[in-house]
């Protein structure tokens, strides 16, 4: 014999919002388990004769909810070998109750069919309480979950499972990188409860004051205003470009292409280096804007001609990440960042359908500094097995490559030249590689340090009375020399 089993929500609290349906269903005298008791209703319907228990006992010394949930199903399947079931829960069956989704999971895979008795959720009481009309927008997460479920400033939220004022500090921390310390919210407890509703209008910095929060406690936060100061979502930034590209918005943006846009796009990229560098977070936040400024645009223009918008790059990414990382996303594991790099590769020729490794040197852009490229290549050629032995052999090609150079560069065969002279600075990005030098990075460097030193001349100069000009090779030579031990004491006062 096949024994029922009833899922029936006893809704937010008041007997006002139990459905007669769910009550006839109590009183048929089939065994009723609640998962907690702690519910305002519990006792008004046991005054009406119902016997009850409840799982409240697995709480104690359980590591999470997730292990009473499962503890929860577990006892309710052992029950129904015996007998009908009634399972009751607080509110609405559907809404903010996991036992019921694991409990749903479980039946599914043993075939098993649940009856289900509806109730009023907790959020048609909070909704009452605030007398607000979700259909503009509300946003409902969970309290516990708010490093994965994201808060939408543009739209109300409502933030559920606010156990007690440790839990609020915790939220509120989080809710402080999308909202203003200023930000009203409204901490509701009770909602719909006869003596134990209680609402408390405060400051977002101040939800944490109030030791009367539990398990019935919400938190409200009102849609941002555009003229309230507020922190900026992802999603505002494109309504922004969208603005700025509309016929009433700005001539100059609406005037840019994907071509006139090209060289913003590599300004950009180079002034966040230059943030980096300089080890300056604020400078980093601005020029990170900047470069993601620009992908936003070239997003939009898309999007007006009909070939993408900023969710497609969103989601392209995404897609790409979870793909090239089945040592993160699946069963496939690796433990060390070489393996991480070298299974990230072979996932893109698999993406990139490389049936050649020239195909993969081939796609190394064109568009990337030459010393960047060609360190590219060398890398991608290293992989495919076409590489020096040991540094030794690549610095020997250095000296192979400088003395043809040196054989043809008093001649007039420019075309020559030049070859040589690329073979040599390719031998010498190949002896980065090997060293893990980035030869882009390393000539910077140099170039950094050239400059100033010649600042150095030019000042000594100054100060003797001398213009670079007038001075011999040799007089400026020993400057050179000064500025080189100059550089050295100063870095020594570092220590």
């Amino acid at each position: 014999m096949q024994y029922q089993l009833t899922v029936l929500g006893l809704g937010p609290g008041s007997i006002d919002y139990i459905t007669m349906t769910a009550v006839e269903r109590l009183k048929s005298g089939k065994k009723i388990i609640l998962r907690t008791q702690k519910h305002p209703v519990v006792e008004e319907l046991r005054a009406l004769g119902i016997s009850m228990e409840s799982f409240d006992s697995l709480y104690e010394g359980a590591a999470d909810f997730d292990q009473v949930y499962d503890a929860i199903v577990d006892r309710l399947f052992e029950m129904l070998q015996k007998e009908d079931v009634i399972y009751a829960v607080p509110g609405s069956p559907f809404v903010a109750e996991n036992s019921v989704q694991k409990l749903i999971q479980r039946a599914d895979e043993m075939k098993i069919a649940i009856v289900f008795v509806p109730g009023v959720s907790f959020i048609e009481a909070v909704l009452h309480v605030l007398k607000k009309d979700p259909i503009k927008g509300l946003k409902i997460l969970d309290g516990l979950q708010l490093d994965c479920q994201i808060p939408d400033p543009d739209g109300d939220v409502l933030i559920t499972q606010v156990y007690s004022s440790a839990v609020a500090s915790d939220i509120k921390l989080k809710l402080m990188n999308y909202y203003p310390d200023e930000t009203p919210v409204v901490i509701i407890r009770g909602a719909g409860i006869p003596g134990e509703e209680r609402i408390q209008d405060c400051k977002l910095y101040e939800l944490d004051r109030f030791g009367w929060m539990d398990y019935l406690t919400s938190v409200y936060i009102p849609k941002i205003e555009e003229n309230t100061e507020k922190y900026y979502t992802m999603n505002n930034l494109i309504q922004i470009m969208a603005k700025l590209r509309n016929k009433d918005g700005c001539p100059w943006d609406r005037k840019q292409t994907h071509e006139s846009l090209k060289q913003y796009l590599i300004e950009e990229a180079y002034e966040v280096l230059e943030a980096i560098e300089k080890e300056d977070s604020d400078l980093m936040v601005e020029e990170l804007g900047d470069l993601l400024l620009q992908i936003v645009f070239h997003a939009r223009i898309a999007e007006e001609s009909g070939h993408f918008n900023m969710v497609d790059v969103l989601t392209g990414i995404c897609r790409k990440l979870v793909y090239r990382h089945p040592h993160v996303f699946g069963s496939y594991r690796v433990n060390t960042d070489t393996a991480a790099l070298q299974n990230w590769e072979e996932m893109k020729r698999k993406e990139k359908d490389e049936k050649s490794h020239t195909e993969g040197l081939k796609r190394v852009p064109k568009q990337l500094p030459a010393l960047m490229r060609s360190y590219k290549v060398q890398g991608k050629a290293a992989d495919a097995g076409f590489d020096w032995d040991n540094v030794e052999d690549a610095i020997d090609k250095i000296r192979e490559e400088l003395q043809e150079l040196l054989e043809v560069y008093k001649t007039s065969e420019t075309g020559k030249i030049v070859e040589e002279l690329g073979d040599l600075i390719f031998a010498v990005v190949n002896v980065a590689r090997f060293l893990k030098v980035n030869p882009e990075l390393a000539l910077k460097g140099t170039t950094e340090k050239f400059i100033e030193r010649f600042a150095y001349i030019e000042e000594m100069a100054r100060k003797n009375g001398k213009r670079l000009e007038d001075m011999t090779l040799q007089e400026m030579d020993d400057m050179w020399n000064m500025a080189k031990i100059h550089k050295n004491k100063k870095n020594d006062k570092k220590y």
